[in-house]
């Protein structure tokens, strides 16, 4: 049975050069991640647990963590929170040097929240492979504020805020303007990228407004209050990958973490497919605000969290708009009978096929096919055209589901909200999103802003399943090999 986790590949020794993407990527996530553990001491923890849950799976099967492809190892994925487009575009410019690139368009206008965004994340297998790290990144869209006042309060503070040091910005312009020919940068500069990166990301203690104005954009939105009040976008989570997220869930309860009550995603499944996420609620931190006295005024705020994720299989169009649709179904079913959501989820998702054949031979998931090293080209008698069940029947080629790397708007607006005091406390509804995105004019608006496309994630699987079909018969010398049924 094929595995959504991809086998380990080729090791290259080639020692990386300091501004490498795939390397600065590494770097930024490492230092990230360890800056992150020293903020949120709850968030090492988490990371803790799940490696030792990680630990007892991979021992019942004779294997260590060891065993597990780097990409597994290194992977997380975090989400910040910007205000203004001059920030959105500067992020962009950033992460570009990291080898990460927009992908997938997320009207967070369709869950209740004033926010748009992408994930930034690499694009090419080869990046994929050697560190997946995205980032889940929004942007403040002022005409969804409801307040002209607040409207006006919030852009007026936004617009002094320095997010980028001049020296992360000098070094931004320098490294887009650097080629072969010109002056190289340096280990140190590259050094500096990190340290003046890690400042964007960085929790601060200090607001930089008034208690007064804090809970007036609170009124307004929580994410707003978020955004506008803080000299950085603090990071609000970052996220493990874990073979068992089940399994987290029930440590994570046993430990007396404060767990989220239910796990977001599709239920469990033989044959995993698109994304589960759980978190340990917001902590709620001290906070010292803008006052008339120098020490300030007291007060809290609730925003960062830690995550856990288990990713399974990258889904078609077709398998997406089944995806869609049984869950909408289960959201109307929970709803009309009053009945536990996980338990209604897991009955109407027995519609979805759970064999890795089945789901194949249906189109429902994106494959990675690859020709066995002993069936190169000259050792068949095929010649033009043949159908990749032949290629799989006989052993000449093998699959693998490939992973998905993106997220589902409805299940992070269940880990955002449950953080807002839960859909009834905090008073913000989710609804489903279309697989197709509702506003293609806010696409546009938002590529324009970053000065580049943004393409759909689907679109990506599709291309590297073609990719691998093409590599296919160029190794074994056909003309054509036919997935369709």
């Amino acid at each position: 049975m094929p595995s959504a986790i991809p086998p380990s590949e080729t090791v290259h020794h080639e020692e990386p050069t300091p501004w490498d993407p795939d390397h600065l990527r590494t770097r930024f996530v490492r230092a990230l991640s360890d800056m992150y553990r020293a903020e949120v001491p709850l968030y090492g923890k988490l990371v803790d647990l799940v490696n030792n849950v990680d630990t007892s799976i991979l021992q019942s099967r004779g294997q260590s963590l060891s065993d597990l492809p780097s990409r597994f190892q290194l992977e997380r994925h975090g989400a910040i929170r910007l205000g203004t487009q001059q920030e959105m575009r500067m992020i962009g410019r950033l992460f570009a040097l990291m080898g990460m690139y927009p992908v997938g368009y997320y009207d967070l206008k369709m869950v209740g929240f004033p926010l748009h965004g992408t994930a930034f994340r690499p694009r090419t297998e080869e990046s994929l492979r050697k560190n997946p790290f995205r980032v889940f990144t929004t942007v403040l869209r002022p005409k969804l504020i409801s307040s002209p006042a607040v409207r006006e309060m919030a852009t007026s503070i936004l617009s002094t805020r320095q997010l980028f040091s001049a020296k992360l910005v000098e070094l931004i312009d320098h490294a887009e303007t650097t080629t072969p020919d010109s002056v190289k940068l340096t280990t140190q500069d590259a050094d500096s990228l990190i340290t003046e990166s890690l400042k964007i990301f960085k929790w601060h203690s200090r607001s930089s407004v008034p208690l007064e104005t804090y809970l007036t954009l609170k009124t307004e939105h929580p994410m707003v209050a978020d955004i506008v009040c803080f000299p950085s976008a603090h990071i609000n989570h970052l996220t493990p990958r874990t073979l068992d997220i089940d399994a987290v869930q029930a440590e994570m309860i046993a430990q007396g973490l404060p767990a989220k009550e239910c796990i977001e995603g599709p239920p469990r499944r033989k044959c995993e497919i698109l994304l589960r996420q759980t978190s340990f609620k917001a902590l709620e931190e001290r906070v010292i605000f803008a006052g008339g006295a120098e020490q300030g005024v007291d007060g809290t705020h609730t925003a960062r969290f830690g995550e856990v994720e288990q990713r399974g299989a990258a889904v078609t169009r077709k398998g997406r708009e089944l995806y869609d649709t049984l869950l909408a179904k289960a959201v109307r079913k929970s709803e009309r009978e009053d009945k536990d959501a996980d338990a209604v989820l897991k009955e109407v998702f027995a519609e979805y096929p759970d064999d890795w054949e089945t789901l194949r031979k249906e189109e429902l998931v994106y494959f990675r096919y690859r020709v066995a090293e002993d069936k190169m080209a000259g050792g068949h008698n095929w010649k033009g055209s043949v159908h990749m069940d032949t290629l799989l029947k006989e052993g000449v080629a093998s699959c693998e589901p490939i992973t998905y790397e993106d997220f589902l708007p409805f299940s992070a607006a269940g880990i955002f909200t449950s953080n807002l005091g839960g859909e009834k406390d905090g008073g913000h509804e989710r609804k489903l999103q279309r697989t197709e995105e509702e506003s293609k004019r806010s696409r546009v608006q938002l590529e324009e802003l970053l000065g580049r496309t943004i393409p759909s994630e689907i679109d990506l699987y599709d291309e590297l399943q073609s990719d691998s079909v093409k590599e296919c018969e160029t190794l074994l010398g056909l003309s054509q090999i036919v997935l369709e049924v």
